[in-house]
């Protein structure tokens, strides 16, 4: 699948409560500059330009339309960044002469500070998987996968044995869908489509269609999954979007990023204690992310995990990621794979 990339393009505003005529007194910033990027952690400095014979009360300042402080005249404010999101952040300058106010943005770019640990694998256990399925979603709950395989007109929901990797329980989904990520809530399944624009609602015993879902502000339907209160949901951007765990609206979101800078096309998503793990599409990575500030913590290095004796012509890439909370085993695969596998975490360089 591919999805074209949003441009995220930071615009310095200049507004004033004053109606009258032009000025030629309006404030800017000395500091910082125009999408200047920044390590989560590191101090921002904040200087208002404004002519010298200009009169200032006090600044106020904000980052995203919070209040982070006030400082007296035009002098420099530092503003920590320890708490914040990553990506782009509005910081916001009301400048008051006693008189009037003035409002100045400008946009920063917070990145992670911290490169990201890499680690590879140890193969467990290996088990069958169906190679007609396309996988785009994969969850394991009481001793079976809850698997969600796209394409137009081969789409389907399937509860499937960890033995055999046969169905034990399918649905077809309508030709005109292209199911994506999926993930069960209490006794519920919810499942993405790819560029329908909604969410589909099964009743996770029979599999019988019980409503859908439209959605908001996120461009597509890819990794789909459930943190107990919120779902968590990836587009193919470096967006991962948090969704009410009842009415499924968007509420907000995080953007992920490693030490270099933004990391795109997060696709099939598991909450595992704490942490998001998301499969970067066309690369045998998973990325391991801090939910609070999108930060990656680890990659995941899977290369040759799959032997080319067990390839076939339709194999496609790595895709897949389960999670058995109560015997701690991660399970991988891809789509169309031949095999599942259970494996353990090796950090790189190890024996």
């Amino acid at each position: 699948m591919i999805t074209l990339a949003y441009l995220l393009v930071g615009i310095t505003l200049v507004t004033s409560c004053r109606n009258e005529g032009s000025r030629n007194d309006v404030p800017g910033f000395k500091l910082p500059e125009q999408g200047q990027t920044y390590g989560l952690g590191e101090e921002v400095k904040v200087e208002v330009d404004l002519p010298a014979e200009s009169k200032i009360t006090n600044v106020s300042y904000l980052v995203d339309g919070k209040p982070v402080g006030t400082k007296a005249g035009k002098d420099v404010f530092t503003i920590p960044t320890t708490g914040l999101s990553l990506g782009y952040r509005l910081i916001s300058a009301i400048v008051d002469n006693g008189k009037e106010k003035d409002t100045v943005t400008i946009n920063i770019v917070l990145k992670s500070s911290t490169k990201p640990a890499k680690f590879t694998y140890k193969v467990l256990n290996v088990f069958p998987h169906d190679t007609s399925s396309y996988t785009q979603g994969l969850e394991y709950h009481n001793g079976k996968f809850l698997e969600s395989t796209g394409e137009y007109g081969t789409s389907t929901l399937r509860w499937v044995a960890l033995e055999s990797g046969k169905a034990l329980q399918r649905i077809d989904i309508d030709k005109k869908y292209f199911a994506e990520g999926s993930t069960l809530v209490g006794d519920k399944i919810l499942m993405l489509t790819w560029k329908e624009n909604m969410g589909f609602v099964y009743d996770s015993k029979s599999l019988k269609e019980l409503g859908t879902f439209p959605y908001q502000n996120s461009r597509e339907g890819w990794g789909l999954t459930y943190d107990g209160q919120r779902l968590l949901k990836s587009d193919g951007t470096n967006r991962i979007w948090f969704l009410n765990g009842t009415d499924y609206k968007e509420e907000s979101y995080i953007d992920v990023y490693d030490n270099n800078g933004q990391v795109d096309q997060l696709n099939e998503l598991e909450y595992i204690e704490g942490k998001i793990y998301a499969n970067i599409y066309q690369t045998d990575k998973i990325a391991v992310i801090d939910p609070k500030n999108g930060s990656i913590e680890r990659y995941i290095d899977l290369t040759g995990i799959l032997p080319a004796k067990d390839k076939y012509p339709n194999t496609d890439v790595l895709n897949g990621i389960a999670w058995d909370a109560i015997g701690k085993r991660l399970f991988v695969t891809g789509k169309k794979f031949s095999k599942l596998f259970q494996i353990d975490l090796v950090p790189a360089g190890s024996k």
